[in-house]
């Protein structure tokens, strides 16, 4: 008898909410959405938010669903879940957790043991209640060790420099400029629109000058070459004279 091979389903959702408060929903936006943009020139970077990430073909129990997580050399595009057979067997090198109050330290503990035996190289965790910042690495010898000064670090993968200083966490693109939120983003692509649109009439207006100059300058040698015939005319009356 030939024995079917059974239907393995991977849900899209684990039913759980993406976050349980405002403030770590908007961390979740603004890590994710600034990687986007700093990586948005690179086809193989695939970077996403609150996506089931299942290991291993054939385990649909086997999940994760890192807060963020990115993965570099696989393309970008829209997944219902980040299947890693599917996916060359690229496992999510860099992940980022927000904390709620929700969390707990069994259910951390649980994560940590997911991405040091699935191979991820960065692991942060970010607690903006208290404010708390903690990251590990992995190490040479091939495990993820606990980054001793994390309040001032710069990811080995992403270029991104964390700062945790006086109770301000603050994240640092490799350009140097601050993680910004949506609001900000927004309201920085308005600026920097109107300040082309003001260069742009500032151009026009002094190309329109320029015009005139131009203009006044054919007259003037317009009247210099008339008043050259008409004193030519006079010479010319004068000698005939």
């Amino acid at each position: 008898m030939i024995q079917l091979k059974e239907t393995v389903i991977y849900p899209d959702s684990d039913g759980k909410p993406m976050s349980d408060n405002t403030q770590q929903f908007r961390w979740i936006v603004v890590i994710k959405e600034n990687l986007e943009i700093i990586f948005n020139d690179d086809p193989n970077v695939f970077i996403a938010g609150d996506l089931l990430w299942y290991p291993e073909e054939g385990n649909n129990k086997l999940r994760q669903a890192p807060d963020v997580m990115v993965a570099f050399g696989r393309q970008k595009g829209d997944r219902g879940s980040y299947k890693q057979w599917e996916e060359e067997g690229i496992t999510p090198q860099v992940v980022f957790e927000i904390l709620s109050p929700g969390n707990t330290l069994k259910e951390m503990a649980k994560k940590l043991k997911f991405y040091d035996h699935y191979g991820v190289e960065e692991y942060y965790i970010f607690n903006p209640d208290r404010p708390d910042f903690n990251g590990w690495l992995r190490s040479p010898d091939g495990r993820l060790d606990v980054i001793e000064q994390p309040e001032n670090w710069t990811s080995p993968r992403l270029g991104i420099r964390f700062e945790l200083q006086e109770g301000e966490f603050t994240i640092y693109r490799p350009d140097g400029e601050r993680f910004l939120t949506p609001t900000e983003l927004a309201k920085k692509a308005e600026t920097e629109r109107q300040r082309a649109e003001t260069e742009r009439q500032r151009a026009e207006t002094a190309e329109q000058q320029m015009e005139t100059e131009r203009q006044r300058a054919e007259t003037a040698e317009q009247r210099v070459r008339e008043l050259e015939a008409r004193l030519r005319e006079l010479g010319q009356s004068l000698n005939g004279d």
